[in-house]
């Protein structure tokens, strides 16, 4: 796994070892920044289920203005810390160690770009979508890119 563009290009990034975490494939990456990258330049971006953080890093390196990472798990915000100090994008971060609920529910910007990588099958990206919407947290221009299983409804 690795920053496939922008000024962290190439660097290789931390994951938790196991099967707690699902990193996106840099195939996938790949294909969904190609999708959004025109959204990226100065924006607000949020990672909500940040994982290992690596779509919130691409965000950040092709050109982000600033990006919020959400995880519950210590672990792997340790990793996302870890990863934002190698490719040098840590102070255009901010870290919420947070249940993505209470996350949503306690924010009050608006983002421009809202990328989404919850567990798969547990209906975690439609409450996640339907709390973005009520408390209108993405900018009338913004995008959302969530990520499910394929079977995933």
């Amino acid at each position: 796994m690795r920053v496939i563009s922008g000024k962290s290009r190439g660097t290789s990034l931390y994951s938790l070892e196991g099967l707690h975490t699902r990193p996106t494939t840099d195939r996938v990456k790949e294909a969904m920044f190609s999708i959004i990258n025109f959204y990226l330049q100065d924006a607000l971006v949020l990672d909500l289920f940040a994982g290992s953080g690596a779509l919130g890093t691409e965000a950040l390196s092709r050109g982000a203005q600033k990006c919020v990472f959400v995880e519950n798990d210590r672990k792997a915000m340790e990793i996302v810390e870890k990863n934002l100090k190698k490719t040098n994008l840590k102070d255009d971060a901010e870290l919420k160690l947070a249940d993505y609920k209470s996350y949503l529910n306690s924010e009050s910007r608006q983002f421009d770009v809202i990328l989404l990588d919850p567990p798969y099958n547990k209906k975690m990206c439609d409450e996640a979508l339907e709390i973005i919407y009520n408390k209108n947290l993405l900018n009338d221009d913004g995008v959302i890119l969530c990520e499910t299983d394929f079977n995933e409804t």
